[in-house]
């Protein structure tokens, strides 16, 4: 039996040209889970709660880390491209792991991004589940992004 379970989200993000890596964050974390986050992620989609949320969309933005309080990423990218469905997986047997996409196409100027968070839904109305910050990297329109966020269980 586990106790004291500990809840931490790390994220790595790579901007890549020609299929070839340009750039890479590293893994960077822990993130910050927010208050509504763990209420609608965690607590009440255990219970199957009305207003229960799944991860299912990613973003990225150009701000700094979120705080507990923050319902949207600070400086998050945002139109009806920029949000993207996730790829879920099981790392382990205690790892979550979302993946998403942008190819260069999604952008149509260059952003300084420094920060990612995971959604439920595509909207801009939705809470933010977890962001986290890395070192600012020059997104280009001709390179493509990809980023994978962790949730690992401990």
């Amino acid at each position: 039996m586990k106790e004291g379970v500990k809840i931490q989200g790390f994220c790595r993000v790579h901007l890549l040209k020609d299929g070839k890596v340009e750039g890479d964050s590293g893994w960077c974390g822990p993130n910050q889970i927010t208050n509504d986050g763990f209420l609608n992620y965690l607590v009440n989609l255990l219970g199957a709660a009305a207003g229960s949320s799944q991860i299912g969309f990613m973003a990225i933005g150009t701000g700094a880390e979120s705080n507990a309080t923050h319902a949207t990423l600070a400086g998050e990218i945002m139109s009806s491209t920029k949000r993207k469905a996730v790829t879920f997986s099981e790392i382990a047997s205690m790892t979550a792991q979302f993946t998403a996409s942008w190819s260069s196409a999604d952008i149509s100027a260059a952003y300084d991004i420094s920060n990612a968070g995971l959604y439920g839904l595509a909207t801009t109305n939705n809470q933010l589940f977890a962001g986290m910050s890395f070192a600012s990297s020059s997104w280009g329109t001709d390179q493509d992004l990809n980023a994978t966020y962790q949730i690992r269980f401990s």
